[in-house]
């Protein structure tokens, strides 16, 4: 058996123990990211689940600087660089190349992963565009959203990701009004599923559950066509926390409720541990208290945001339609007679 054999029977397996997890690294030192840095996490854990026969793309963003210093890399598989919004296009593009240098014989056929990564704002803002067009179309990619909830490469301003209330450096509270940041955060994954019925897989996931997430990313590359996953990465510039608590924080989003956990695949919802737990009712959800206390960027919150903030999460589990994923409450259609 090669060794090229080996590895991909390696990289099918199921993860059910961090013992299960390759040894080989693919994501190595060398990078820039910041102490307790969850996104680099990702990396490793998504670069470890991928595998040697893969070809990584990142767009402009904190892990693309991270990454890059002159003439070095910490990635270990080939990679490509592509502009803050090109996520879309770029992984459409590698993908179709691949496909048409297998099919006029210039290389071999085999299974070769690509794996695109791009943060909020050239993700889920000004690249949304391109990553739903390159959704609409039947190559065998995967697109991963890494959310650090602003625009941390550029000095944290504001994004689409960024929650309630959070102070950026463009939604700073003041005297007159200390709530800048008013709109809700954007739920990606739902719109990926509802726009796209091509797509088969995607996931929401937090480094702070790496088996959760090396498994995602294992499934999303095993089920073939256009694939995407969102992940929450804690920002301990960001969000103004000590970087200890990076992994904590990660865990707090995902008990209190705030982020859930789930798979869409094959046109099915599937809660993962412990957000199934919370939906089915045999795990309660901590306040929100609890994560919002620990974040320099939620210390002006009062009484009063904090009860309301409670109040928003509250509600995607006990009025939405799927608890946690899709706002959407009973609605009762009449037809008028004619």
């Amino acid at each position: 058996m090669s060794e090229i054999e080996r590895n991909e029977r390696v990289y099918k397996a199921i993860i059910k123990t961090i013992k299960d997890t390759p040894l080989a690294e693919y994501y190595t030192s060398g990078h820039r990211t910041c102490q307790g840095c969850e996104s680099a996490l990702l990396m490793r854990y998504m670069a470890k689940a991928a595998g040697p026969r893969t070809i990584v793309v990142g767009a402009t963003g904190c892990m693309y600087v991270a990454n890059t210093t002159y003439m070095t890399t910490s990635w270990v598989v080939p990679w490509v660089h592509t502009q803050l919004g090109g996520s879309g296009a770029a992984a459409l593009g590698t993908a179709a190349a691949l496909r048409a240098l297998m099919r006029k014989g210039k290389i071999k056929e085999e299974p070769i992963n690509v794996v695109v990564f791009c943060g909020d704002l050239g993700c889920a803002d000004m690249g949304l565009s391109g990553v739903s067009n390159a959704m609409t179309y039947d190559y065998n990619f995967l697109i991963i959203l890494y959310d650090n909830e602003s625009s941390a490469n550029t000095d944290i301003q504001e994004t689409s990701m960024t929650p309630y209330g959070a102070q950026t450096s463009f939604s700073r509270p003041g005297k007159q009004k200390r709530i800048m940041k008013r709109r809700w955060k954007k739920s990606v994954v739902p719109m990926i599923i509802a726009g796209h019925r091509n797509v088969k897989y995607a996931a929401t996931l937090t480094p702070a559950y790496p088996l959760d997430g090396i498994n995602k990313v294992r499934k999303a590359l095993s089920v073939g066509g256009p694939t995407f996953i969102h992940s929450l990465d804690p920002c301990p510039k960001g969000w103004d926390y000590d970087p200890m608590y990076s992994h904590k924080l990660g865990q707090l989003a995902v008990e209190t409720g705030i982020w859930p956990l789930y798979e869409y695949y094959n046109g099915e919802i599937i809660y993962n541990e412990p957000t199934k737990g919370i939906v089915e009712g045999r795990i309660k959800r901590k306040p929100v208290n609890e994560y919002l206390e620990k974040q320099g960027r939620f210390s002006h919150f009062t009484e009063e945001d904090i009860e309301y903030f409670q109040k928003m999460v509250d509600e995607m589990y006990e009025k939405w339609e799927i608890p946690g994923i899709m706002p959407i409450k009973s609605i009762n259609v009449k037809i008028k007679e004619s």
